[in-house]
């Protein structure tokens, strides 16, 4: 059985051009961000080594059969399909409580806003806490 503090999960949520990709410990996120789809293997490959990362979650919409295809051949971990249901709406609200709207845009509600950026590296770090609060 693994230990749940030695647990490291690469978390990937998958999109057609591009794709947000985190790494998580029990201890908060060590890395985040939005990588081309075609760039996704070398990421995998890369943040493996650097962050001895125990499992892969990938989210199980948008181009998921796709990226599962291009990653598994570097994969070196399992890799596991996940429900990622609602992710979207809940990586939009942590990105607005990590960066706030300014001036005039603080007065509409953020519920009604859409972050200035792309934000699916939040989706993967919501996709890897998921994770990481279930049984390996």
């Amino acid at each position: 059985m693994c230990d749940r503090a030695a647990r490291i999960v690469l978390a990937i949520d998958p999109g057609t051009d591009k794709c947000g990709a985190a790494v998580c410990s029990s201890g908060g996120t060590l890395d985040r961000a939005i990588v081309a789809s075609d760039a996704l293997p070398e990421v995998v490959r890369t943040w493996q080594e650097r962050y001895a990362v125990t499992e892969i979650v990938v989210g199980n919409r948008t181009n998921s059969a796709v990226i599962l295809a291009a990653i598994r051949g570097t994969a070196s971990v399992p890799i596991r399909l996940v429900e990622e249901s609602g992710t979207t709406l809940a990586a939009r609200a942590r990105y607005f409580a990590e960066h706030p709207p300014r001036g005039w845009r603080r007065l509409v509600p953020r519920s009604l806003q859409v972050p200035p950026e792309p934000y699916d590296d939040y989706a993967a770090i919501l996709l890897a806490e998921a994770a990481l609060r279930r049984d390996p």
